[in-house]
């Protein structure tokens, strides 16, 4: 069973799908054909597993629709482990590090190694989140805390000198984090500056518009709901195409750390 739309039986045409797998590379899931998965603690919940070691990525990204009453008691996350959970729709109320928050849309709360996130969805109505967690590598001197916000109150920053291109940044600047979340937008027309080659790895889910992204060199069309994993010195790159809206994903960087032998 498809996991968006929910589709069973036969199609009635030839069986398609834009899906690209490249597994340590990189990745392109669309929507459909993407399965639920079943995970102890979400309760009336849909939740899909997206990024994840078994791609060759070092975190695990999530797609969750949450229902009406739906929730986790069990806690999301673990000792060493750090976790993202960002609104993408609705309302939902938050427990996190002994405190209590009410995010809408695009409020997000990060929460250091060893402090879980519960969630309660109080509001009658359907909510969706995307949520992310990766082991946490400690640097002497230095703690991460809980951080929480709403991207839709953030002002845009211009990005590298382009001003078709804007970012938001979720966390400080502050070496006791070692990742960092992002909004990328591009107007029609916009650009990356440069195709980029780096060691970061990012998981990405298109929020809006339509791209023609640059993965290790494969120009591939990708659009709202769609996401993608970038590995470690893939190449990557995107235009903003369409018409009429912007081309934005929120991602995942790892950061602020050197590299392990």
């Amino acid at each position: 069973m498809s996991y968006l739309n929910n589709a069973v039986g036969y199609r009635k045409d030839l069986l398609s799908n834009r899906s690209i797998v490249k597994k340590n590379n990189y990745a392109l899931l669309e929507p459909d054909g993407l399965v639920k998965n079943v995970i102890p603690g979400f309760e009336n919940c849909d939740i899909t597993i997206l990024g994840s070691p078994k791609l060759g990525a070092s975190f695990v990204d999530y797609l969750v629709t949450i229902y009406a009453d739906g929730k986790n008691e069990l806690g999301f996350g673990a000792e060493g482990v750090e976790t993202l959970f960002y609104v993408l729709e609705g309302n939902l109320d938050i427990e996190a590090g002994e405190q209590s928050y009410s995010l809408e849309k695009g409020g997000f709360v990060y929460c250091p190694p060893g402090t879980k996130l519960y969630f309660h969805n109080e509001s009658g109505k359907m909510a969706k989140a995307f949520m992310y967690k990766r082991v946490y590598i400690r640097l002497e001197g230095f703690e991460p805390y809980v951080v929480t916000g709403n991207t839709e109150s953030m002002e845009w920053t211009i990005y590298e000198g382009m001003e078709d291109v804007l970012i938001k940044d979720f966390l400080p600047k502050d070496l006791a984090f070692d990742c960092n979340f992002h909004i990328l937008s591009f107007k029609p027309g916009a650009s990356h500056g440069y195709i980029e080659t780096h060691v970061q790895e990012h998981g990405a889910y298109c929020l809006s518009g339509q791209g023609m992204y640059n993965l290790d060199n494969d120009w591939i069309p990708v659009q709202k709901g769609d996401y993608i994993f970038m590995s470690a010195y893939s190449l990557q790159a995107c235009y903003a195409v369409g018409r009429g809206e912007d081309f934005a994903y929120v991602y995942s960087k790892d950061c602020n750390r050197d590299v392990t032998l």
